[in-house]
């Protein structure tokens, strides 16, 4: 349910690309104004075309918003091209890291405060911000980005979307590719930046665990449809949600488990 202190929200928004295949339907969820929530899902699920409804990158990629409302501070933003969602505070961090890998961390940086067009002295001040949040990228600051190992460059990722002083974080699977200490390190930072700046973040993980530690609530995404949305505690506790994304219940005995043995409550 939408409330007023929600800074997004999507009501029964339905995605098609290519003008027949349909993405994403019915989907409604929320992001509290300095709150964190959680898409999860397991590939294919929807997440990311959800993110990108929200970013506008589905053009390029010809999917488009077929149906439904998209809200952001209590405005309708389903016609603003993506650098002007940027502006009113829109940010996502995509998959897969993409950063300007000729660059260094400095240049990365400094490249994604233009957007906002704001003073060389506040690009630094942002700059110095971020390098406090991520020490490891001051000590490689004048290392090309693309020779920076795979948790240093989410951590250029994630910095680099800083850099536009965003209202909204999206983060679309952070955890992919890294070993379990740096996915800890970087939700550690997130956490932090959540707490010390009241930056509401919507968090893309197929890591179910990892996710739900960190945040508030979570919706369970299947085949283009939220299926299932409560508190991060209740869902971890969620049977079903354990044995399907969490790795099984504590007290299961893996030797008697067959494949498929449990149904989703939720397809029933």
């Amino acid at each position: 349910m939408t409330q007023a202190g929600d800074i997004l929200t999507l009501n029964n928004i339905e995605v098609i690309y290519d003008h027949v295949a349909l993405a994403i339907k019915g989907v409604s969820i929320a992001v509290p104004r300095g709150g964190m929530v959680a898409l999860l899902g397991a590939n294919g699920a929807g997440k990311s075309t959800t993110l990108k409804a929200v970013s506008g990158l589905l053009k390029p990629e010809r999917g488009q918003v077929t149906r439904g409302e998209l809200r952001f501070e209590g405005h309708d933003i389903e016609r603003l091209m993506p650098q002007q969602r940027v502006r009113r505070g829109i940010v996502q961090v995509l998959e897969g890291r993409r950063v300007f890998e000729h660059l260094t961390p400095d240049e990365n940086l400094v490249a994604a405060s233009a957007v906002t067009g704001c003073s060389r002295a506040e690009t630094m001040r942002r700059r110095d911000r971020v390098y406090g949040y991520f020490p490891r990228l001051q000590q490689r600051r004048g290392a090309q980005a693309g020779f920076l190992s795979g948790g240093e460059q989410q951590m250029l990722a994630i910095g680099r979307a800083l850099m536009t002083e965003p209202k909204l974080l999206m983060l679309d699977e952070p955890s992919l590719g890294l070993a379990p200490f740096l996915v800890a390190e970087i939700f550690d930072i997130v956490r932090r930046i959540n707490r010390e700046q009241g930056l509401s973040i919507l968090l893309v993980e197929q890591n179910a665990m990892a996710a739900l530690e960190v945040v508030s609530h979570g919706y369970l995404m299947e085949n283009g449809r939220v299926v299932m949305h409560d508190s991060a505690q209740a869902m971890k506790r969620n049977p079903d949600i354990q044995e399907f994304y969490l790795g099984g219940r504590d007290d299961q005995d893996f030797s008697e488990i067959k494949h498929y043995s449990r149904r989703k409550r939720w397809l029933s």
